[in-house]
């Protein structure tokens, strides 16, 4: 239980932040239509029409 504890869970953590730093900072080379925060109006308009 010790190895899990000093090699096994830190090292699953930071995988977990790195994996985490990469998909924030991907936004950058993304184009900006895409890295905008998606619309809800249109959502809203499809889901009232059916």
């Amino acid at each position: 239980m010790s190895i899990f504890r000093q090699y096994i869970a830190p090292l699953l953590v930071v995988l977990i932040f790195f994996a985490a730093l990469v998909a924030v900072s991907a936004r950058i080379f993304l184009p900006s239509d895409m890295a905008a925060p998606a619309p809800i109006g249109e959502l809203g308009m499809l889901l009232v029409g059916s």
